[in-house]
C-alpha cells in the first residue's frame, strides 16, 4: 500500500515508520522548517505533497492520504470529492475542535448536557462579565493556535483568579489586545474521554476509553502540556460510548469524515459533562492505543478510508503510555543549546518485540544511532500493557528505566489516581459496563 501522511510536526512519525517497517510505501510532508528533521533516517520526507497526489491514485484503493491536524479539513473534503481516500478531518469537524463554543453546540443538538461556557473575543467584556457573575471557570483560547500552557482550570470559587489572568493577558496584549477564548463553568468529577474510529458511515468497535494526566509534574501540578502519559483500554466503554460519541454519528457521516475522533468529558452523580472534541489521533494517544491492538494499522486505515465495517483487533486490559522529555520542555526557546542532538541509548538493547513499546517522537537516526530533534523536546511514548493497571504500569516504567537519555523527564505516577479512586466511581456510579 502506499501512504501519504501531510502534517506540521511529523506527529504521527511512530505510525508511518510502522507501516515503512511492514513493508509499505510511506512519504510524509512536514510543512514547519523545525521539525523537518523529525525521523530523518527513519522516514521519507517529501516537500510538497499536492505533486504526490498522482502517485497516490496511480495505488487505487490501496493508495492513502492521512492527514494529521484539524486545519486542513477544506483541503480533505476536496480530496474526498476527487476521490482520494482521505484518513483525517473535514470543514466541519476541524470546526467543532477548534471552535469550542459551535463544539457545545453541536453537542447539545445532540442530547448531552454541557456545562454553561461563554465565548468571548475582548477581554474586557469578559471581566464585566466576570464581575456579574462570579463563579469557578476553566479558561481556554479557542483559536487552535495557542499553546495548551496558556489554558487554565480555575481554582477559586469567586473566580478571582481568573479575573487576575485576564487582567495580565490585557496588560501584556497592549491597548487594543483581544483574543478568542471561553469560560466554562467548572465541572468537578472524574474526567474521561472516550474514542473511536469512524469510517464514513459508522464506528468501527470497540471503542476506546482513556484518562489523560496532562500536567507536567506528578500530582497533576505544574503546566497542561497537553499530555504527559496516559491509560488506555478498549473494553469497559459501552455505556459512555452510547452516550456521546454514538450520538453525533449523524453528523460525522453528514460531514463525509473518515478518522479518529475523541469527545473528553468529566463524569459525576449528574451524569456525563462532555468538555471538547479532538477530531483527529491524539498525540500521544494513537501510539498508547497501538499497544492494545492486535492488527497493524494498514488494516485499520484501510477500513478507515473505505467504509468498511468490522470490529477492530483489541486486547483485554490496559495499555500505560508515559511520555519522555527533555528540556526546555514544554516550551520552545533554548531547546536547540539545551537538549537538542542528544543521543538516545538503552541499557539493554530492545529486541524486535520489545523495540515496538518504544514510540519516538522528536527523534532521528544520526551516525551515532537515535538523537533528540525536532523543536520542543517531545522524545517518546513508551507503553506497557496488562490486565490491571498495576500490571501495565510496571511493564510501562520498567521499558522508562531501560531509556538513558541526559536530563530526560517524565511523570512518575501514571495510572495511579485512577487505580486508587477514579475507576472504583466510574464503576460505582455505573459507566464502566464491564468486570476490568
Amino acid at each position: 500500500m502506499r501512504f501519504l501522511g501531510v502534517g506540521d510536526y511529523n506527529s504521527l512519525g511512530d505510525m508511518y515508520w510502522r507501516l515503512a517497517t511492514a513493508g509499505h510505501d510511506v512519504r510524509v510532508c512536514v510543512r514547519e522548517p523545525e521539525a523537518h528533521e523529525i525521523y530523518a533516517g527513519l522516514l521519507r520526507r517529501i516537500d510538497d505533497w499536492e505533486r504526490e497526489l498522482d502517485w497516490i491514485a496511480e495505488a487505487g484503493p490501496d493508495g492513502i492520504v492521512i492527514i494529521e491536524t484539524a486545519s486542513l479539513g477544506e483541503t480533505a473534503d476536496s480530496l474526498r470529492m476527487r476521490g482520494f481516500h482521505v484518513i483525517g478531518g473535514s470543514a466541519w469537524t476541524d470546526r467543532i475542535e477548534r471552535d469550542r463554543l459551535f463544539g457545545q453546540e453541536v453537542m447539545r443538538d445532540a442530547g448531552l448536557q454541557t456545562a454553561p461556557t461563554h465565548a468571548f473575543s475582548d477581554y474586557a467584556a469578559a471581566l464585566a462579565f466576570l464581575r456579574d457573575h462570579p463563579a469557578r471557570y476553566v479558561f481556554k483560547f479557542s483559536d487552535g493556535e495557542s499553546a495548551s500552557t496558556r489554558n487554565y482550570v480555575g481554582e477559586m470559587d469567586d473566580g478571582s483568579d481568573i479575573v487576575a489572568l485576564i487582567e495580565r493577558e490585557r496588560a501584556t496584549g497592549g491597548p487594543a489586545a483581544a483574543a478568542d477564548f471561553v469560560l466554562m463553568e467548572h465541572v468537578a468529577g472524574v474526567e474521561v474521554g472516550i474514542g473511536a474510529y469512524f469510517n464514513g458511515r459508522e464506528f468501527l468497535e470497540p471503542a476506546c476509553i482513556d484518562w489523560e494526566h496532562k500536567r507536567f509534574f506528578p500530582g497533576d501540578i505544574g503546566e497542561l502540556t497537553g499530555e504527559m502519559g496516559t491509560v488506555v483500554s478498549y473494553r469497559g466503554s459501552r455505556r459512555l460510548f452510547e452516550l456521546t460519541l454514538a450520538r453525533i454519528a449523524p453528523g460525522l457521516r453528514a460531514a463525509g469524515f473518515h478518522g479518529y475522533i475523541n469527545v473528553n468529558t468529566i463524569v459525576n452523580a449528574a451524569g456525563v459533562w462532555p468538555l471538547e472534541f479532538t477530531s483527529r489521533f491524539g498525540y500521544p494517544g494513537f501510539a498508547i492505543c497501538d499497544a492494545l491492538h492486535t492488527e497493524g494499522w494498514d488494516r485499520i486505515l484501510f477500513r478507515m478510508a473505505h467504509g468498511t465495517g468490522g470490529s477492530i483487533g483489541t486486547r483485554d486490559g490496559y495499555a500505560v503510555g508515559v511520555v519522555i522529555t527533555v528540556p526546555p520542555f514544554p516550551y520552545e526557546y533554548g531547546y536547540a543549546e539545551l537538549s537538542k542532538g542528544e543521543p538516545i541509548r538503552f541499557r539493554i538493547a530492545p529486541d524486535p518485540d520489545e523495540r515496538m513499546h518504544f514510540h519516538y517522537g522528536e527523534v532521528a537516526l544520526s551516525d551515532v544511532g537515535p538523537v533528540t530533534s525536532g523543536s520542543i523536546g517531545y522524545i517518546m511514548v513508551v507503553t506497557g500493557t496488562g490486565a490491571d493497571i498495576a500490571a501495565a504500569q510496571e511493564a510501562a516504567y520498567r521499558r522508562v528505566r531501560n531509556v538513558v537519555v541526559r536530563n530526560m523527564r517524565y511523570r512518575n505516577d501514571i495510572g495511579d489516581r485512577l487505580k486508587r479512586s477514579d475507576l472504583s466511581t466510574l464503576r460505582a456510579l455505573g459507566y464502566l459496563d464491564d468486570a476490568q
